[in-house]
């Protein structure tokens, strides 16, 4: 499949500026001199944070030399993560690196810390100035402690093994990096993002760098309040789980009943009904298909419509054979001939957003082999029903007589029918109903997982209504 989104084989540098006309000009001309490994293309994104010290004409001077650079400048100073923020947002190419404007790091060695991404082994790249490597500036030993508390308390709030979270030296795939939601205007920014690509399971490698540290005369900014601000950060980001862009994949909606933990439970519950050879139709950025089995052969669709999230899972599974990624949507019966054909699909959280369920459903079902199976998920009871559904697109929940007649009308033999997932049910009455709430916040999302594990073992037990609601049919004899 053909990227369109992100430019193929350009790397995307993004430099926050604040206040340095002493080191900019050096550091963006180091950058330029790089020759980049597999005739990698440079974006360079600038992000004037505002500065008041000239560094602005070193930065027009800079943009007239150089054709790649890119520039755009802040209203008013808001910190390097908001300049990082905007940068992610105006670049365009398939891989970027963050580059302090400062000459602490050597663009030198971006092709060691490219390499992994380049490779197909990492989706992000840590530069590490304390793994073992040729040289650093030897600087203060209570800045060095401060970094290494972080990435200890980072890794154990992770799981991860870092040696340097802090580092500036990061790469990342480009459709990794735009579907992070970045909250920190400062430098909390290094914990938020390992805490989120820890959480999605990315997978990061670290690379030796080396490192040319200077002192707070020099220019350094950052601080003990920004030490303190990490700890926060840390904390938070175990508790919450806020790892997607809410325009990709799951909106508010989807983040309330398919939220990390529900996914999980979705896929448990599911996992006795799939088959070889598997067609999931509507992957979004692919958080139910990751979990899915690999078998023979998994097809993971998404309409053609939705261009970021097909290439997000064209990257995601672009070097696993038994994975095909296709454009398919089941609104268009033409479409779907390209997923082709298989003993199981699965369609889960969608029909809500689909005005002719049935039709739809129909439409699937010329995607199933004899005997084969279709599994459905759906958001349950309709008395939910209301201003967050709306805002997000949705058009219906349903009822168990409500899907079975769907399927029944679509040509479908039902198996069974469940609903699970209390907590979200519970905390969706309490929130949206009864306390009129907007939508649903990142704590109430993590509340409803943590109250997973409690309510598991009793939905097994008793009859509790849940968010939502799986069909297992097949498809009728002719």
């Amino acid at each position: 499949m053909e990227k369109q989104l992100f430019k193929k084989d350009v790397l995307s540098i993004l430099i926050p500026v604040y206040n340095e006309r002493a080191f900019l000009r050096r550091s963006v001309e180091k950058v330029m001199s790089v020759e980049l490994p597999r005739n990698l293309q440079k974006e360079i994104i600038m992000v004037d944070d505002c500065s008041n010290d000239g560094t602005d004409k070193v930065i027009a001077e800079l943009a007239a030399k150089f054709d790649c650079i890119k520039v755009f400048r802040q209203e008013y100073n808001q910190g390097k993560g908001a300049a990082i923020t905007r940068a992610i947002k105006e670049m365009s190419g398939e891989y970027a690196i963050v580059q302090d404007a400062d000459l602490e790091y050597d663009p030198n060695e971006y092709p060691i810390v490219l390499k992994p991404l380049l490779d197909g082994h990492a989706d992000v790249v840590y530069g590490s100035r304390f793994a073992m490597r040729e040289m650093r500036r030897v600087v203060f030993y209570h800045h060095k402690l401060g970094n290494l508390f972080l990435t200890h308390l980072s890794n154990f709030m992770t799981g991860l093994d870092l040696t340097d979270m802090e580092t500036c030296y990061k790469a990342f795939r480009a459709d990794v990096l735009k579907t992070i939601p970045i909250r920190s205007k400062r430098f909390g920014i290094e914990p938020e993002i390992t805490a989120k690509i820890a959480k999605r399971s990315c997978r990061i490698f670290e690379v030796p760098i080396s490192y040319y540290g200077r002192g707070y005369s020099e220019g350094k900014k950052i601080g003990w309040k920004d030490g303190v601000q990490a700890i926060y950060t840390i904390l938070k980001y175990r508790l919450i789980d806020d790892c997607y862009e809410e325009t990709l994949g799951r909106r508010h909606l989807r983040d309330f009943n398919n939220s990390r933990m529900s996914t999980i439970r979705l896929s448990e519950q599911i996992a006795p009904w799939l088959g070889d050879r598997i067609i999931e139709i509507g992957a979004g950025i692919g958080n139910l298909s990751r979990r899915l089995p690999k078998k023979e052969r998994l097809t993971v669709c998404e309409s053609e419509k939705e261009k970021e999230c097909l290439e997000i899972l064209q990257s995601i599974f672009d070097d696993n054979d038994l994975v095909n990624v296709v454009a398919a949507d089941p609104c268009d019966e033409a479409s779907l001939t390209h997923a082709g054909t298989g003993d199981t699909v699965v369609c889960a959280d969608l029909l809500q957003f689909i005005e002719n369920d049935i039709d739809a459903l129909r439409n699937i079902s010329r995607l199933l082999e004899d005997k084969g199976r279709l599994v459905v998920s759906v958001p349950a009871n309709p008395s939910l029903f209301g201003t967050v559904d709306k805002d997000n697109g949705a058009l219906r929940r349903y009822s168990k007589s409500d899907l079975r007649k769907a399927l029944t009308e679509a040509g479908y033999e039902i198996d069974r029918i469940w609903s699970f997932n209390f907590p979200a049910y519970l905390l969706h009455l309490l929130s949206f109903k009864l306390f009129k709430a907007g939508k649903p916040g990142k704590w109430r999302i993590k509340m409803s997982d943590m109250l997973q594990c409690v309510f598991k073992p009793l939905e097994k037990i008793f009859p509790l209504p849940g968010s939502c609601m799986v069909a297992i049919a097949r498809k009728s004899k002719i």
